[in-house]
């Protein structure tokens, strides 16, 4: 297990402007790390400081057909009960109608390979900085508000 990857604070989720989600599928659902993070998150549940907030999810799996709009689907549920804002991708991110990789309109996804080895290819890059940008542009949209 990786060590040094600093964790995320209660405190960040206030501040961010908006927030993208990222997972590995474990056999078609979140993983276990992210679900304890969103368990945390109770006391801002409480106080309605998700409300409103855009947020998006990316995913990676080991094989086609790995549980990708599952997993994402599995994680659109908590975040409603948060009150947070789905942000997708649009079909007019031409690239979601002819990867061979992974990505829908529900968030972008990476086929990783069964040993994790296989980098990300262009087309799953696009979907991805097109999920960071319609991320961006909702979240400054709802602050100038």
């Amino acid at each position: 297990m990786q060590k040094d990857v600093p964790l995320v604070t209660l405190e960040d989720f206030k501040e961010a402007g908006a927030i993208a989600f990222g997972t590995p599928t474990r056999f078609g659902n979140v993983s276990a790390q992210l679900k304890n993070q969103i368990d945390q998150l109770t006391s801002l549940w409480l106080a309605g400081e998700l409300e409103g907030k855009p947020a998006g999810i990316f995913v990676s799996t080991a094989s086609l057909h790995g549980g990708q709009e599952t997993t994402i689907l599995t994680l659109m549920g908590p975040l409603l009960h948060l009150g947070m804002i789905l942000v997708g991708v649009p079909y007019s991110v031409k690239e979601l109608f002819s990867t061979q990789g992974g990505g829908s309109p529900y968030g972008p996804g990476h086929i990783a390979g069964v040993d994790s080895k296989r980098e990300i290819d262009q087309q799953e890059a696009t979907i991805c900085r097109a999920l960071g940008r319609r991320l961006a542009d909702v979240g400054l949209g709802l602050q100038k508000k």
